[in-house]
């Protein structure tokens, strides 16, 4: 995403241009257009198709890229820029091409000139930067997609500002004048000024705050919220008056966090004229004064608006689907009232007492059974010094103890069955005497581990080798690809390894391909 070059515009033929249009065509429903697919689409008359996709991979306007299924070509920023200059200059809007002048988290902001040499400001959208690219928390350009390419995103976005610019310069709004757009690039009225960030001074600054305040609650009044009214997006004229830019991010009065990017809009303006200027109002607007007399968000749909209710019920009774809430869907609740009320004031004390009791009594058991556990878990514990004793002696202690073990088992199983026979099992002597049973089998267990005889050497050379083997299998797998020629002898590779594991499996070994 490097500055824009357009040296090699004035070089590149239509046929370049007809191999640009093709792989943007292919790119709406892949994310990498096959070589065959793009000469399908441009179906040029004597052919050469990969010879102009190698050419516009050179000047970086097209890239060749490995993909996990196939490979295929992908339009770059810079051959998106040409196709949109390109139709920009076949309209007579636009027929130089100046410097740079501004650069954002999603633009970038060129001067250019018509062909009377009258300035004027084009912006390329840039979406998918590193810094910005929450776009699916930040706008709703997604809608219900899952995934979406960077510049069909950029594309949306450049239409919605040229929407609400040219609704806004409708109605009177200072706001640059809209000239046209294409795909991303949006071209427009150069503003003579600079932004308000700039300004270091001005004679009143009570004057230009009330100019700023009056701007956003007219456009509170209109049914939109700038979102970003700060002093980047506010420019000072020659007569120092302000004049509106950036508003991809603009949202409707209706959007559910519309006050609070009011009282956002709001709170800015007023920390930078305290901070800059030292002036601090005692005076704001607020959203609940706000006075609605257009539809400025209906008419442009903007983020967050809604139609009217009882449009909304009317097609939705014409589908068939009522909103009204039948007799029996209230019923039940009255129901519920009326049992809850047939308990007196003593019944309900007392049911209460009954239920802390029987919490209580279980919570006494429950911490007697822990006591009597972790007694017996201190009497098992085995001595911290253990003398040494030969291979033969533990070996009989082992089986003396799995001998123990099978007997406290078979002793345990015959003293429940005798409980069982004398216990209502419903009882609490029983549900106690089946907790000490779980206890005792926990405590009976053994854990019976063995160590690696292999020599620590050996272990950490082999997961060396083995960690280089892989690294190299990665770094392969990375290489860039350099023709349309790599897939097919990627191919080839695959399948020899294939055939050679084969071989080492099955016995193949009597000299063929050796």
């Amino acid at each position: 995403m490097g500055k824009l070059d357009v040296v090699i515009l004035r070089y590149l033929t239509s046929e370049d241009f007809r191999v640009l249009t093709a792989v943007e065509m292919g790119m709406k429903n892949h994310e990498l257009v096959p070589g065959s697919l793009v000469a399908s689409i441009a179906n040029l008359r004597h052919g050469g198709v990969h010879k102009l996709m190698k050419e516009l991979c050179k000047h970086r306007l097209l890239t060749y890229e490995r993909g996990k299924h196939y490979d295929g070509y992908r339009l770059t920023n810079s051959g998106y820029d040409y196709l949109a200059l390109k139709a920009l200059t076949n309209r007579k809007v636009i027929a130089s091409f100046g410097n740079q002048i501004g650069v954002g988290k999603e633009s970038n902001i060129y001067t250019v000139a018509d062909e009377d040499r009258n300035p004027l400001c084009l912006k390329l959208h840039r979406l998918g930067r590193t810094c910005f690219r929450n776009i699916k928390g930040k706008r709703d350009y997604h809608a219900h997609r899952n995934r979406a390419s960077w510049l069909y995103l950029s594309r949306i976005s450049a239409t919605k500002e040229f929407a609400y610019m040219k609704a806004l310069y409708d109605r009177g709004f200072p706001v640059p004048k809209p000239i046209d757009f294409n795909r991303h690039c949006v071209v427009m009225e150069l503003v003579h000024g600079g932004p308000l960030t700039h300004v270091t001074a001005v004679d009143e600054p009570d004057v230009l705050y009330d100019e700023l305040m009056e701007l956003i609650v007219r456009l509170g009044n209109c049914g939109v919220i700038h979102g970003d009214f700060n002093e980047f997006n506010i420019m000072i004229n020659e007569e120092g008056h302000p004049i509106i830019i950036d508003f991809p991010q603009m949202v409707s009065t209706s959007h559910p966090n519309a006050e609070l990017y009011f009282d956002r809009d709001v709170r800015c303006v007023r920390a930078f004229f305290k901070k800059r200027f030292g002036f601090e109002s005692e005076t704001c607007p607020r959203f609940a004064d706000l006075e609605r007399d257009d539809a400025l968000d209906t008419e442009v749909a903007c983020s967050g608006y809604k139609r009217a209710r009882e449009l909304d019920d009317d097609l939705l009774h014409e589908m068939g689907i009522g909103l009204a809430v039948s007799e029996d869907e209230e019923d039940p609740e009255d129901e519920q009232e009326i049992d809850h009320s047939k308990y007196t004031e003593e019944e309900l004390a007392a049911l209460r007492k009954e239920v802390d009791d029987s919490i209580q009594n279980d919570e006494k058991k429950i911490q007697q059974i822990a006591d009597r556990a972790r007694n017996l878990q201190i009497e098992d514990e085995p001595p911290t010094l253990v003398p040494a004793i030969d291979k033969t002696q533990q070996d009989h202690r082992d089986d003396t103890e799995k001998h123990t073990d099978i007997e406290d088992h078979r002793q345990t199983e015959e003293h429940t069955d005798r409980t069982r026979e004398h216990v209502d099992p419903t009882s609490q002597k029983y549900r106690l005497a089946m907790v000490e049973k779980a206890l005792s089998d926990v405590r009976s267990m053994r854990t019976y581990t063995s160590a690696s005889t292999i020599a620590p050497e050996v272990v950490k050379s082999q997961v060396k080798k083995n960690l280089e083997v892989r690294q190299k299998k990665i770094e392969r797998k990375k290489a860039v690809a350099k023709g349309e020629a790599s897939a097919v002898t990627r191919l080839r590779r695959d399948n020899a390894e294939t055939v050679r594991d084969c071989r080492g499996l099955w016995g193949w070994g009597w000299g063929w391909g050796d």
